[in-house]
């Protein structure tokens, strides 16, 4: 077997004979001449057949071979598999990359079938049911090249601040977050299980034992009904926790430090084709981000003309897209830590200031959505289990967490934020579902 070349390679070969594996994106056809454009994980090439299309009865071996390409050429779908041995010539014509291949044998991997079940404008349910082919696209394909770009970039800056990888279970005996939105499930006779919510409560066993700074990127579960463009049941939770910190300042300011370089990375590689395929420039954000107190943005929103009504004090999405206006206007910035939110809308293990009560913690928006949540943790077990009373928490069904902080425990925090979200917005999409592998929401478990 001759070796295979990528298509991103071809550019740099001497003209000659090479070997291409890929599916075929389109044919055309024509009476004198067949091209097909194949493509591979990393481009397309034009392939190219001078068409035999009749012979006489005493044709030879090679007139009968010409006939028999030809007629497998005319006879490929869209889709196919197949590997072709041919002539690679540098023509600046060419379009498509200024090469071309000269077909001289083709081998059929798997044949596709002939009637393709999703189109360029098919709706977003109908291409997640063949998400399989809907990934072929070139640019669905640069979506996860990129979230391979920025996921090595963040586990790049972490390792180099010497911080520990760690991997959580999935499967807890308790609630991670609270008694709400939970998948629960049979686990050996009369157990219940729950896939976990977050890795919130192993990350702070992991200050508890000394880690000192901790970084995860696995998967998180929450039985949310939501349909919305940014909710799923099953999405990759990015996730970070530090010892020995003054406030939820120190949490800040790791994580802006970590998304400018991590987007920095992806300008680097990526920039060019995500302009060309997505139409827009990568901005690298400067630190520091800005900073506005929840009460502040507020009222910020209703200067704005917008009344929130929720009525917990919390901003609602419109809420979060007007603050987000603001700040883009008056600052010039994508980013937004919306900080000093009460308690009664934070969880129980996030510290509160003692002067104002307020809880020492964040949101983070990026372009009007909210993509993290961080603090400082609670770390004295008294305070802590108090807390958890005040949110209607048993104390006792998370005795194992309080024993975490029952034998000594650094000050601590640390933040969560969806990986979707971030790609989404970086690209530009509607959706989370154009940027996750395999989308699951409460109507979808397959493919």
């Amino acid at each position: 077997m001759s070796e295979r070349a990528l298509v991103e390679q071809l550019k740099t070969l001497p003209a000659g004979t090479v070997t291409v594996s890929g599916w075929v994106e389109t044919v055309r056809d024509q009476k004198k001449v067949q091209f097909v454009i194949l493509r591979d994980e990393t481009g397309a090439v034009q392939l190219v057949n001078p068409a035999t299309r009749e012979i006489g009865e005493d044709a030879d071996d090679a007139a009968k071979a010409a006939l028999a390409l030809t007629e497998t050429i005319s006879a490929l779908a869209t889709g196919t598999f197949l590997t072709v041995t041919g002539e690679l010539k540098h023509d600046e014509r060419v379009k498509l990359g200024g090469v071309e291949i000269k077909i001289h044998s083709l081998d059929i991997a798997a044949a596709a079938n002939p009637e393709t079940p999703i189109a360029a404008d098919s709706s977003v349910d109908k291409r997640m049911d063949w998400r399989f082919l809907d990934l072929r696209q070139r640019r669905n394909n640069l979506i996860f090249r990129v979230q391979t770009t920025l996921e090595h970039a963040m586990r790049t800056y972490w390792i180099e601040r010497d911080y520990i990888e760690v991997h959580s279970p999935k499967l807890m005996a308790s609630p991670s977050e609270s008694n709400a939105e939970l998948f629960s499930l049979e686990y050996f006779g009369d157990q219940t299980a729950y896939l976990a919510q977050s890795p919130q409560f192993f990350k702070q066993m992991a200050q508890v034992a000394g880690f000192g700074k901790i970084f995860e990127i696995a998967p998180a579960f929450r039985a949310d009904p939501s349909f919305t463009s940014r909710h799923a049941t099953e999405f990759t939770s990015i996730d970070a926790e530090i010892s020995w910190i003054d406030s939820h300042e120190d949490v800040a300011r790791m994580q802006e430090e970590l998304i400018q370089f991590a987007f920095q990375a992806v300008k680097d590689k990526h920039g060019a084709e995500i302009e060309e395929l997505f139409g827009l420039e990568v901005q690298v954000p400067s630190i520091p981000f800005p900073r506005i107190p929840l009460a502040e943005a507020r009222e910020i929103v209703a200067a704005r003309g917008y009344e929130i009504p929720r009525t917990d004090g919390d901003l609602d999405p419109e809420g979060e897209r007007q603050i987000a206006a603001h700040v883009q206007e008056t600052y010039g910035h994508q980013f937004v830590f919306i900080t000093d939110y009460h308690p009664e809308i934070r969880a129980f293990y996030h510290m509160r200031d003692e002067e104002t009560g307020l809880t020492k913690s964040y949101d983070l928006l990026f372009k009007g959505v909210e993509i993290t949540t961080g603090a400082q943790r609670e770390h004295r077990v008294d305070v802590l289990i108090e807390q958890a009373k005040e949110k209607g928490l048993d104390p006792e069904h998370l005795d194992f967490y309080f024993d975490f902080f029952r034998f000594g425990a650094p000050p601590h925090g640390g933040f969560g934020m969806g990986l979707a979200r971030v790609l989404m917005l970086m690209l530009g999409e509607s959706s989370i579902r154009e940027v996750t592998y395999l989308f699951r929401g409460p109507t979808r478990l397959a493919p």
